[in-house]
């Protein structure tokens, strides 16, 4: 085996959930795939992105010209690398879909099932 992370991954000395609380992997299962040569390959089995309407709206923001997603999410959440919950509350798969039309409303909600203020 020429991977020395599948090599720890096999040992046991990697565990393959190992991404933090807010890591959008957090609770991805893993999967092994057997190769024809016998080596073991670990990866991440598909993350399903909830719909929109799972998250409570906390406010809106509107985008100027010059944002970057990184910005606004350090803004919205303290945490530049939660750009990715914005596009899973606004339903968009590439992060620059939210900030390349001036003017676009992007929603600023709770995380994922978390209720809002209303209770939904």
């Amino acid at each position: 085996m020429n991977d020395p992370v599948q090599a720890l991954f096999q040992a046991g000395l990697l565990k393959a959930t190992s991404f933090p609380p807010t890591s959008r992997y957090h609770g991805v299962p893993t999967a092994h795939l057997a190769l024809p040569d016998g080596t073991d390959v670990v990866y991440l089995r598909r993350r399903i992105v909830p719909p929109p309407e799972r998250f409570a709206t906390l406010t809106e923001y509107i985008v100027v010209q010059g944002d970057r997603l990184d910005r606004i999410a350090a803004a919205a959440t303290g945490d530049p690398e939660q750009f990715w919950s914005l596009c899973d509350a606004n339903g968009v798969l590439r992060p620059n879909a939210l900030t390349e039309t001036v003017g676009r409303r992007i929603l600023i909600t709770l995380p994922e099932g978390v209720p809002g203020p209303e209770g939904g």
